[in-house]
């Protein structure tokens, strides 16, 4: 692919350094997160996934480098500026006390209300549709802390939907969800991006990663190891070198995608007893 082919992309981060405490994390690190993808983050655990997801937000200022949304550095955007391009679901968000599902899902909205533009049509369409997106309308009056971890979690993914910004990034989405819901999630993220939006999620399930997303990034030890298509990522040597996984990996039957199959781990077998 030349140059001029190289498809736009929505984030770039430019030698970025970021980090807690004295030891980065990440260093002088290059990513492009394409226009208009459904990008998953994979890697093993304490690998840098959140942390790159923290630092593309601005939530986690960079020591070194930059973050550019379409173009525009991130620190050149006020706070209310850049909530309305981009918003973030973290992972295990703290819930104020005794608020309802519908006023969570509110205060998504405040990024697109000021002074003299208070609450309106708009803001009521798109709680709704964000309540429904994430299947928690017939919980809208709850509150928050009366529901299960997956119940919350999706309530939290509906406040992210009804800020309505070009893109989304995702910390973990399908946690506390049973596979049925994750399902829902990921085929919700999958017809976001589908609608033009761009979505960024970290997972931990490689075989859902290669099935939704539409490009994939691999980190190990703070380190983007490989990045592409699913079938391009996902393969043996890659699962062997960043997962430490022995495993086989096939083109599912319907879509093509990879899948990973473990392979066994032969046991010794113990000998009857007498």
């Amino acid at each position: 692919m030349t140059p001029t082919d190289t498809p736009p992309a929505a984030l770039v981060a430019e030698a970025l350094t970021a980090g807690y405490g004295r030891t980065p994390i990440l260093r002088d690190l290059d990513v492009r997160i394409p226009a208009g993808s459904f990008t998953a983050i994979i890697g093993p655990n304490a690998c840098g996934k959140s942390t790159l997801l923290r630092a593309l937000s601005r939530l986690l200022p960079a020591r070194s480098g930059r973050v550019l949304l379409d173009g525009t550095d991130l620190h050149d955007l006020s706070a209310r500026a850049l909530a309305r391009r981009l918003s973030l679901l973290p992972q295990s968000p703290l819930t104020p006390e005794g608020i309802t599902v519908a006023d969570l899902v509110g205060r998504g909205r405040y990024a697109h209300q000021g002074v003299l533009s208070q609450w309106s049509r708009d803001d009521q369409r798109a709680i709704d549709a964000a309540l429904a997106a994430a299947g928690v309308a017939d919980l809208a009056d709850r509150p928050v802390d009366e529901l299960s971890g997956g119940q919350r979690q999706r309530a939290w993914i509906a406040l992210t939907l009804a800020q309505e910004t070009e893109v989304l990034l995702l910390d973990e989405p399908t946690t506390f969800l049973d596979i049925a819901h994750q399902i829902d999630v990921l085929e919700l993220a999958l017809g976001l991006q589908r609608e033009g939006r761009t979505v960024v999620a970290v997972l931990h399930e490689i075989a859902m990663a290669a099935r939704y997303a539409t490009h994939l990034i691999a980190m190990r030890d703070g380190r983007i190891v490989a990045e592409g298509a699913p079938h391009a990522v996902v393969t043996e040597e890659l699962l062997r070198d960043v997962f430490d996984l022995e495993a086989r990996v096939i083109p599912d039957p319907d879509t093509g995608a990879p899948v990973v199959l473990p392979r066994a781990v032969r046991r010794p077998e113990h000998p009857p007893r007498s």
